[in-house]
């Protein structure tokens, strides 16, 4: 099984509609500033304290500025029992990037 996803899956698997838990481990300033439509903000200090809001039937795809929190965020999940959990390579950079200019960069 992977435990990465590029942007470009992301994006074909959100425009088809699959029910993805998109997890935001960044900071609520950054999260102020570039998001992904529908992702929910959980910073990866609060995610031990925040389990309860996430549904470990449910496929998650963490996320930070660049890939390395969500990294962290990710393998902190698998060692609780979440069994499917991405990690968005490049994370909201390449987002912006690749997939939505729209997004600022930072």
């Amino acid at each position: 099984m992977s435990y990465t996803m590029t942007v470009r899956e992301l994006k074909d698997r959100l425009d088809k509609g699959d029910d993805l838990f998109i997890l935001d481990v960044r900071e609520p300033h950054e999260y102020s500033m570039a998001k992904i439509d529908g992702s929910v903000l959980i910073p990866l200090g609060t995610l031990p304290t925040s389990l309860e809001q996430l549904d470990p039937n449910k496929e998650i795809v963490a996320l930070c500025h660049k890939g390395m929190r969500s990294a962290d965020a990710m393998g902190f999940l698998l060692q609780q029992g979440f069994s499917n959990v991405k990690n968005l390579v490049g994370g909201i950079d390449a987002w912006s990037v690749e997939i939505d200019q729209s997004v600022p960069r930072y």
